[in-house]
């Protein structure tokens, strides 16, 4: 499993947000993002670009919130420095949705 850039979202190390979504798990084994909840304020992130470069970001917050308040604002919303914004499911799997009832999304600014 990889992780995904959100191709309408800024380029990592552009000015906005850059979006990366990946699974907590799938076919029955941990996904990408299995241990995101683990980042804590002060962890650094490093994404590769397409450019062959990397972007180094640090951790600002970690949340995890109800699907149904997703913050897509602060998610989505623009911002005047080069952000990240990692995310993944999390929280109690629900059966029959056969989907997770919460996201679990990091919030970190480039260094």
């Amino acid at each position: 499993m990889r992780a995904g850039w959100y191709t309408h979202a800024r380029a990592p190390g552009e000015p906005g947000p850059a979006i990366i979504l990946g699974h907590v798990d799938g076919n029955s084994q941990p996904g990408i993002f299995h241990r995101l909840k683990e980042l804590a304020p002060g962890d650094t992130v490093d994404v590769a670009r397409a450019d062959g470069t990397s972007a180094r970001f640090a951790v600002v917050r970690v949340d995890q919130v109800p699907k149904e308040r997703f913050p897509t604002d602060a998610v989505y919303g623009d911002t005047p420095d080069p952000v990240l914004r990692l995310i993944t499911c999390g929280g109690v799997f629900d059966r029959s949705a056969r989907s997770y009832q919460d996201n679990v999304i990091v919030y970190a600014e480039m260094i």
